[in-house]
């Protein structure tokens, strides 16, 4: 038996292998779980670890949880309040509340997460704990009015809503989106930076860094000024597939990190599962991983590749549900360093990943809302997911054309209501500025739905 069959094993065989019921193999996978988050407090506490958080130290001697909560994706309810406000406060404070419990003590939120709504919210929930203990990141999003009196409104409306007199991590937020004169135009010309760098010797900016979406050369510009600015941390987007292959206008995260290691600057990583899409790997790369360590989530994978470098800080992951948590929690709690095998096992591994040509969305959000209604991230998540399961047919006479096209087309319907579709994008491109993984997004909406009609009208060639 050679060794590429050797290694096969379809998932009957593995979870017979591994001894895993069809009821319980989901929770494993992360990402294939259910999304109520009803696993109970009791239950929990006896399978994850609530002393044995592993912790890094930052430049000013903040004892940081490597496993930090990124508050982009808190859960949502159905319909919104009598303020707008859609988040389930009464969820985010039993999350917050298990976090901390568990040794989890940096937040990471924005004015602009959530509908605008993450930081009133991450305020309420953080306000209930001793603020000592507690590490709050947010960030300067003035995308879309830099002028320094709305940047400045900005600034002081993020003490008001996270109820605190001080921010221990202040980002400039998403830079390189849009280049060095845009960069210029939100902190520089309008004296922001300068102000910032005042708030810090005042104390109410502990730390100062900025987070990074664009090319090698801003990147390079703008760690430059550290001789000015003296970065206090750096927020980069890091996985074991970016870290050599990054999408789009991204720079490969291993010169990324690479670059802070040689100044000293620790590293903030944020996207550490790539959207999720580490989480959501096709079957054959499931079971690949399974196969490494069974007992252990698809996910955690990706989190101990972010984990392992000594440079980084602290890891953030948007976790919208309690298993998530508490599988993230497990991973970092101790920490098992990847061994040198183990890397290169996953550089293999993100080898096979960029063989599917999913589009870079991370559910960012940022391209919303859609002045038309078009629920962009929904489209593109769906579609990646298809992509994975093998559920985009290139042609009627693919062996599975019947069973991919139905799941396609349902899966759309039941993901997206038939107003927010494809087909109702005119291409006014407003979306497309705002993206962090520079996706154009009008063109692929319209790839997307001429894919759909040919599938609904059977005349895929």
């Amino acid at each position: 038996m050679n060794e590429e069959h050797k290694n096969d094993m379809n998932r009957r065989d593995f979870l017979k292998i591994v001894g895993i019921s069809a009821a319980t193999s989901a929770s494993l996978f992360y990402g294939c779980n259910g999304k109520n988050g009803n696993t109970s407090d009791a239950a929990a506490q006896t399978l994850v670890p609530d002393d044995k958080m592993t912790f890094r130290t930052s430049k000013r001697g903040d004892r940081v949880s490597l496993l930090g909560y990124g508050c982009m994706r808190w859960p949502t309810m159905p319909a919104a309040d009598a303020s707008g406000n859609v988040i389930d406060q009464e969820q985010v404070n039993r999350l917050v509340d298990y976090a901390i419990a568990h040794g989890v003590n940096y937040f990471d939120t924005s004015p602009v997460y959530v509908q605008g709504f993450s930081e009133k919210s991450t305020g309420i929930a953080l306000k209930r704990h001793p603020r000592e203990k507690l590490f709050i990141a947010t960030k300067l999003s003035n995308f879309q009015n830099s002028t320094r009196s709305n940047s400045m409104a900005m600034y002081e409306q993020s003490f008001k809503d996270l109820q605190v007199d001080y921010i221990d991590y202040y980002l400039l937020h998403s830079v390189g989106n849009g280049g060095m004169e845009t960069f210029r135009a939100r902190y520089i010309d309008n004296g922001m930076l300068d102000f910032l760098l005042e708030e810090r010797e005042k104390g109410r900016i502990r730390n100062l860094g900025f987070s990074f979406h664009g090319t090698v050369d801003v990147f390079d510009q703008v760690l430059a000024l550290d001789d000015y600015v003296h970065w206090d941390f750096v927020q980069i987007q890091m996985n074991y597939v970016d870290w050599r292959h990054a999408s789009g206008r991204n720079v490969n995260a291993e010169y990324l990190y690479g670059e802070l290691v040689k100044r000293d600057i620790p590293a903030v990583i944020m996207e550490p599962l790539l959207g999720g899409r580490l989480s959501n790997v096709p079957e054959h790369i499931m079971l690949r991983l399974k196969q490494q360590r069974p007992q252990e989530s698809v996910a955690s994978w990706a989190f101990r590749f972010a984990g392992s470098y000594p440079n980084v800080l602290t890891v953030l992951s948007g976790m919208s549900y309690m298993e998530h948590l508490q599988d993230n929690i497990r991973t970092y709690s101790p920490l098992q360093p990847l061994t040198d095998d183990e890397k290169l096992f996953l550089e293999e591994t993100a080898r096979l990943m960029i063989k599917y040509p999913t589009i870079p969305c991370n559910e960012c959000q940022y391209c919303m809302p859609c002045p038309y209604g078009i629920d962009i991230p929904s489209i593109l998540v769906h579609y990646n997911k298809c992509v994975n399961e093998g559920n985009i047919p290139r042609s009627r006479q693919d062996e599975n054309y019947r069973k991919a096209r139905r799941a396609y087309l349902v899966g759309y319907d039941r993901s997206v209501p038939k107003l927010r579709q494809t087909n109702h994008c005119i291409g006014c491109g407003q979306c497309s500025p705002h993206c962090p993984q520079s996706i154009d997004i009008p063109k692929e909406l319209h790839r997307i739905d001429r894919f759909v009609e040919q599938l609904k009208q059977g005349t895929l060639s």
